[in-house]
């Protein structure tokens, strides 16, 4: 068996594709950002088996709420253009808004990297992109695992999953569903782009279209935006006294299957196209791909990224576009698609 370099001893693992050499600097690269998110309940040092968060201070009457999402294939546009910080920050948001919609405040995240090959840079800039967004959202980065995984994953093809885990008072979890009624008002929370959805159908098309983002940078930006989190804009609301009845974390699905998860049975939702600026994106890639209404908004955002439901007279206090309306709901689509936004 010959070595792998000059001076360099031979490894049977790395020579069939694993380097654990290369794993362990891409944590020496990362530590740094990784112990910047500590809060005070942690207990662990980065590089322990489990990460441990002291439980006994969050007092009675807690409800821990847990959520695992990954970033989907956009992460294939970020190796293409090298630029995986945002894809870090994409991870730790989606699933800071996923919480959010049951009230819940993140305590602590974990993360997964995998890859044919791992490069310790790429993983330390979509660690430290994860590290940024959790300090920003007030959770720890708790632990995380890289696995590189020759003959699973194709040659340069990268995934990233993480769980995370926060908490809320049992009597402030949403929605309330109950307190919902027909006529309650629909606002818009604007997204930074696709965020984390539709990104196969994404591909397609600027392959079609035979697009390479190297030369079109300001479509590269746009699709690249990283996920938003939400929790400022929510938190707004709140400010100005408006009672949130309920919280839709516009994701896979789009319109049409998120807003009917958090409405009681007899409520539907009727959706004013028109009432807010679909961003150029999505005018470009609707157009693009000649997709009609039902599909674009199933399969994207449209520029929304969380929609809030509130009573009809506090809809003006938002200061948010309003979209749509509670409607009764007997059968039929639980979510109606009225007016024109081309």
């Amino acid at each position: 068996m010959s070595g792998s370099g000059a001076g360099t001893p031979p490894s049977a693992y790395r020579e069939a594709g694993v380097d654990i050499d290369e794993g362990l600097r891409a944590v020496s690269l990362l530590a740094d950002a990784v112990a910047a998110t500590r809060r005070p309940e942690v207990l662990s040092e980065v590089g322990s088996f489990g990460g441990l968060f002291a439980a006994d201070a969050l007092g009675p009457g807690k409800v821990l709420v847990a959520s695992t999402d990954g970033v989907g294939t956009k992460v294939e546009l970020a190796a293409r253009l090298g630029r995986w910080h945002g894809i870090g920050v994409d991870l730790v948001n989606h699933c800071v808004d996923d919480i959010l919609v049951q009230g819940a405040s993140p305590l602590f995240f974990c993360d997964y990297v995998a890859a044919a090959r791992l490069v310790a840079e790429d993983v330390a800039a979509i660690v430290t992109g994860m590290a940024d967004a959790c300090r920003h959202a007030g959770c720890a980065l708790l632990g995380g695992e890289t696995a590189e995984m020759p003959g699973v994953y194709v040659a340069g093809a990268v995934d990233v999953a993480g769980t995370i885990v926060g908490v809320v008072d049992r009597d402030a979890l949403w929605p309330r569903s109950d307190e919902m009624a027909a006529g309650d008002a629909l606002v818009a929370m604007a997204s930074s782009g696709p965020h984390t959805n539709g990104y196969t159908l994404i591909r397609a098309l600027l392959e079609r279209r035979g697009v390479d983002l190297a030369d079109d940078p300001e479509l590269a930006d746009e699709l690249l935006a990283p996920h938003r989190n939400h929790r400022p804009d929510v938190d707004a609301l709140i400010a100005r006294g408006v009672i949130v009845k309920g919280l839709a974390h516009i994701t896979g699905g789009g319109f049409l299957d998120n807003i009917p998860r958090i409405l009681p049975p007899g409520l539907g939702a009727e959706i004013t196209l028109g009432t807010w600026e679909v961003p150029p994106v999505f005018r470009r890639l609707v157009d693009w791909g000649e997709i009609d209404d039902e599909e674009a908004f199933r399969v994207w955002n449209m520029g929304v990224g969380m929609v809030a439901v509130v009573p009809a007279d506090a809809a003006d206090a938002t200061g948010l576009p309003v979209i749509g309306r509670l409607v009764a709901h007997s059968g039929g689509p639980r979510v109606l698609l009225t007016g024109s936004w081309r």
